[in-house]
């Protein structure tokens, strides 16, 4: 159902535009219109901008009237590295199929190739931007539509590179079928409420895939976000739901799939980690569902630090990961029941599906690493084993009631 959110609030968006249709203005070198500004200034409410094919040397272009900017065959407008680009201040308006390059670098201002203040009911989709520092900036708006748009970065590092699409102060925005790369976030919320991020292709940035904060009652389903600096960061925030995304190649010191930190009440379902430094980072996150996901070739699959109570863990496969679980406390508020672990060497005399023993998934060694790092080159260590093996048989530094006391002989389809 989540995922038809967006096309059905683009529709409705179109059946108001229909409904006050305006006229066409045609933009063209050989028209009797030949910029978008002047377009804009001589267009009334609702009309229709036909862009055609070609390029347009214009930035700072301001749209303060409901319009509709439609390009045609991709018209490129180049803003010459000279500042932002468009900048809508209306409510509702429509930017579909415009090629945007060059907005202008600053180290004072965020400019963007697209960005939205304080406007409702707009749509942004089929734009490709290249050569930008901000892509889409939306600022203080809600009840918008921003789709299928390409978004390519040149960004190397944090400080001189801006984020693919943000979100400020928004609600009711759908962010759908965006493919971000090669910037510093792929997609960006702060204090953004009522939000989905469907079906996006975010990797290859140099910090995060998607990081938010202060952003409630949230939705992020069927994402990928792979090969970033990090994979997604998720600060301050509350009734989060994450369904059926994938977090894929996350590699480095202080890399992970995602990281929570001060995250309450939030559900994490049928998500993907694989081949990430760390699948799921916790710090400091509360009642939080964690079902029915993967974990699959990471260095660690969980790595839960302090502060993290009352935590549910339930139908998720732990696959051929360096850990399982790292632990840095001796005291265990949360659930662990009913998981598969590749690792379980158990068995079921029952027949019952669930192990007659139960699973132990915090290994001392797990513990040593966190402590002294240096030692994760004797991972593979016959030595190693046998700590693992007394620790499991007489808890000491691990958290004695940290047990799967059903798990699963075969893995969740």
């Amino acid at each position: 159902m989540i995922r038809y959110i967006g096309t059905l609030f683009l529709t409705l968006l179109y059946l108001v535009g229909f409904a006050q249709e305006g006229k066409t203005i045609e933009v063209c070198s050989a028209c009797e219109v030949t910029s978008i500004k002047e377009g804009i200034a001589i267009a009334a409410d609702f009309d229709t901008l036909l862009i055609k094919k070609g390029t347009y040397k214009e930035f700072n272009i301001v749209i303060n009237k409901p319009l509709v900017l439609l390009g045609k065959d991709y018209p490129v407008i180049d803003g010459d590295d000279l500042g932002e680009i468009i900048r809508i201040e209306s409510d509702g308006v429509t930017v579909d199929g415009l090629f945007i390059i060059n907005v202008g670098t600053s180290y004072t201002a965020d400019n963007a190739a697209i960005r939205v203040v304080k406007s409702k009911d707009f749509v942004i989709r089929n734009t490709v931007l290249e050569k930008m520092f901000f892509g889409i900036y939306l600022e203080k708006s809600e009840r918008g539509y921003v789709y299928n748009n390409t978004i390519k970065g040149d960004a190397v590092e944090e400080f001189n590179s801006g984020n693919g699409i943000q979100l400020w102060y928004c609600k009711d925005v759908v962010v759908e079928g965006n493919r971000v790369d090669h910037v510093r976030d792929g997609i960006y919320l702060e204090f953004s409420d009522n939000i989905r991020i469907l079906d996006n292709i975010s990797s290859n940035n140099v910090r995060y895939g998607l990081h938010f904060m202060f952003s409630n009652n949230d939705i992020y389903e069927n994402n990928t976000f792979q090969n970033n600096g990090a994979g997604v960061a998720v600060m301050f925030s509350k009734h989060i739901k994450m369904i059926g995304n994938t977090f894929k190649e996350n590699w480095g010191a202080a890399s992970f799939g995602m990281l929570l930190k001060e995250i309450n009440d939030a559900e994490i379902t049928g998500n993907t980690f694989e081949e990430n430094t760390i699948g799921i980072n916790i710090e400091g996150s509360n009642r939080i569902i964690y079902s029915n996901n993967n974990f699959i070739n990471n260095g660690w699959a969980l790595k839960i630090r302090g502060a993290c109570y009352t935590n549910t863990f339930t139908g998720n496969n732990f696959l051929y990961n360096s850990f399982d679980i790292s632990y840095n406390s001796k005291l265990n508020d949360n659930v662990f029941e009913k998981n598969y672990w590749s690792n379980y060497t158990g068995y079921d005399l029952d027949v019952n599906g669930y192990g007659d023993v139960p699973y132990r998934p915090v290994k001392l060694f797990s513990y040593i690493v966190n402590r002294t790092p240096e030692t994760i080159v004797l991972l593979r260590s016959l030595f190693m084993d046998i700590i693992d093996f007394s620790e499991k048989v007489s808890p000491v530094f691990t958290p004695d009631d940290l047990f799967d006391m059903q798990p699963l002989m075969k893995k969740v389809q």
